[in-house]
């Protein structure tokens, strides 16, 4: 269904959008249910960076990096560009971190985490 007959469905059927909408949502949620997917996006929210500078901040192993950058690039959190042998990773879904520092620092407060 093209997008423009989805969105009329949407707006002749309020469930069609409302299940769209929870679609969306539970995806955006299960991108962000890793820890470490967490700690890359809150990494580049500072800008963008290749995994060496990613693996000086956080501690993982390489591989597991660049399963979780794969996984965050195709659910479209992360944009990618290639210098050399270099890729370089930048946020490009700003809702996402919007809602992952929402969620973050409520959870920080409420916990005394940043105490």
């Amino acid at each position: 269904m093209p997008a423009t007959a989805a969105r009329q469905a949407a707006r002749d059927n309020p469930a069609v959008e409302t299940d769209e909408v929870f679609e969306l949502a539970a995806e955006i949620f299960r991108v962000m249910s890793a820890p470490m997917r967490l700690k890359i996006i809150s990494s580049l929210c500072n800008g963008e960076k290749n995994v060496s500078e990613l693996l000086a901040e956080i501690d993982t192993t390489q591989p597991n990096m660049s399963q979780h950058l794969n996984t965050l690039f195709k659910a479209g959190v992360l944009g990618r560009r290639r210098e050399g042998v270099q890729i370089y990773y930048r946020i490009v879904n700003d809702r996402v971190v919007t809602l992952c520092r929402a969620v973050c620092t409520q959870i920080a407060i409420e916990s005394d985490v940043s105490r």
